[in-house]
């Protein structure tokens, strides 16, 4: 059952929020104005800047109302600490990092709320960058960390970069619809095959970048020995 609009719920305060929610992740924060704000929750106008402020506060109050999704993932992040290096711990890692907020976009009540961080949270302007140093930069330094403790042999400034291109992806798959079109109605966005292959997807990306070997099957057998002169004939390439 999809959420009651903010129109119908009783609180008056958390319509406001609940519309500006949906607004903002539909059309934009600049292309949404307070007055639509109002209209959408069915409240006065006044009683938007009563209770909010200007508009950029009533956009950083929409993620103060959705911190503990964040907590969340820090959480379920702390679980993987004590495990030992390798593929698994990698993967549970990636786990907490995109499966909360996966599934809020797969729920009625945080659906908007996880199309409004895909959608708006890409666009450098002063409203997002002040949202993401005091939400996300903490929460990206701790994973990133993590990271880091999984994979030793590299820089920080890799990991870095590793974290950045999985958030491209999870941002991209929260906000993507197109799936459906170009799946020929196969795929759903929100299909929890989708989810478990975009984990798969950015482990073995993260492995390829970093030059990470293989997990070895049991059943791998070692190749056979190239003799000296088979080797001989192969050009060497300059380091």
């Amino acid at each position: 059952m999809r959420r009651r609009s903010a129109a119908a719920r009783p609180d008056r305060r958390e319509a406001i929020l609940l519309a500006a929610e949906k607004l903002f992740a539909t059309h934009g924060y600049h292309a949404v104005s307070i007055r639509q704000i109002a209209e959408e929750a069915g409240v006065p106008l006044a009683l938007v800047g009563y209770h909010y402020g200007q508009k950029h506060e009533l956009f950083h109050s929409i993620f103060e109302h959705w911190s503990h999704s964040i907590e969340e993932r820090l959480v379920a992040l702390r679980q993987v600490d004590a495990a030992p290096p390798g593929r698994a711990a990698l993967t549970r890692i990636i786990e907490a990092f995109t499966g909360p907020v996966i599934r809020l976009r797969a729920s009625a009540e945080g659906e908007y709320y996880a199309l409004l961080v895909a959608r708006e949270l890409y666009h450098a302007t002063p409203e997002t960058d002040r949202v993401l140093r005091a939400y996300f930069d903490p929460m990206a330094h701790a994973f990133i960390d993590a990271l880091h403790r999984q994979l030793p042999h590299t820089s920080r400034g890799q990991v870095a970069w590793c974290y950045q291109f999985s958030l491209g992806a999870l941002l991209h798959h929260l906000s993507d619809v197109r799936i459906e079109r170009l799946s020929n109605h196969e795929c759903h966005p929100v299909d929890s095959a989708g989810s478990q292959m975009l984990v798969r997807f950015i482990v073995g990306g993260i492995e390829s970048a970093l030059a990470l070997p293989p997990p070895r099957s049991r059943s791998t057998r070692p190749l056979a020995k190239t003799s000296s002169r088979a080797v001989d004939t192969v050009p060497r390439r300059s380091a």
